[in-house]
């Protein structure tokens, strides 16, 4: 297929303006190459690694593909210095960030010659994030899986009012996994998509067969934004998510909540598979999934799609 030519392929030189999201427990160096293969961006997700894990993840990336990838880092994250710095001395050349200020690192990774992306959540940060010199926003809804933002507003929302506040890149996501839904977010201003839960339960997603088969099978209204006093989170819900939201109904603090989460939940139901006990994070978009696929066919699917419904608005 043709590649499409826009801000986003030029700031990142690819072919299509498709980034696959830095997913905890499933981006790992199979899925950022396969996506960065087929014409898009792939992502390594550095936020369930150690630093020398992710070494090792952006050198196998690598030796995989010849193609332009990157690192998705939470500012947040214990070990994010020790990450930049990794990422500076493997020469990658692509960061996304999240989940924290943008102004620590952009300017130093920029001197790097890194491009720079960052996630936010409202119109408020996305201001900051452009007075912080990134190359790009991505502004991700609340449909989205994993850590969400407090304001819980929907894509739809947030695309076109983020679009009018800056004048950089715009990177849409939440809810995306359809050449559709992608030029429904083109059509209110986005330039690029990220797409996550659709590569989360793709074959080179590094999540358990056992996550994904449950994902593909799950119906609308089967996730739920949860952790909203610790840190809003999309889950599944499973026997896990029914102690949340007990503890939720009886007002439980912020330590009860850390309590019951304790180390490596995420890890125990997305990787391990552990489907009852497991935290399980996912969008509402699974609903909408219902087979495990190549990146390379997703990929090309959303293209394939993208390009049909354009051509048949144009007809109208």
């Amino acid at each position: 297929m043709k590649s499409m030519n826009n801000k986003i392929t030029s700031l990142f030189n690819i072919k299509y303006p498709i980034i696959s999201g830095g997913m905890v427990w499933c981006s790992g160096w199979k899925l950022a190459a396969a996506v960065s293969n087929a014409g898009g961006l792939g992502l390594i997700g550095s936020g369930s690694m150690r630093p020398e894990l992710l070494r090792e993840h952006i050198q196998k990336c690598k030796q995989a593909t010849s193609k332009p990838f990157g690192v998705n880092v939470p500012l947040m994250y214990k070990y994010a210095d020790e990450m930049m710095q990794i990422i500076i001395d493997e020469k990658v050349k692509v960061v996304f960030t999240s989940a924290g200020s943008p102004k620590k690192w952009t300017s130093k990774l920029k001197a790097q010659g890194i491009k720079v992306a960052h996630v936010v959540s409202s119109t408020k940060f996305a201001i900051k994030c452009e007075e912080a010199g990134v190359d790009a926003v991505v502004a991700e809804g609340f449909e989205a899986g994993g850590h969400n933002g407090r304001e819980e507003t929907t894509t739809m929302v947030l695309i076109p009012q983020v679009r009018k506040a800056i004048s950089i890149p715009l990177i849409a996501a939440g809810g995306i996994a359809s050449g559709e839904s992608m030029l429904a977010a083109f059509s209110l201003g986005a330039e690029g998509v990220q797409v996550g839960t659709r590569f989360a339960l793709s074959k080179e997603s590094s999540a358990s067969e056992g996550f994904k088969n449950l994902c593909i099978n799950l119906s609308e209204g089967d996730t739920i934004l949860s952790l909203k006093k610790l840190a809003p989170t999309r889950l599944i819900k499973n026997d896990f998510y029914n102690i949340i939201e007990k503890a939720e109904n009886e007002g439980a603090s912020v330590e009860k909540f850390k309590e019951i989460l304790g180390s490596g939940r995420s890890r125990l139901g997305i990787f391990e598979g552990d489907l009852a006990e497991g935290e399980l994070e996912i969008g509402q978009v699974s609903s909408l999934i219902r087979e495990i696929l190549s990146s390379e066919t997703i990929l090309n699917q959303i293209i394939k799609e993208y390009n049909q419904k354009l051509s048949a608005l144009e007809i109208l």
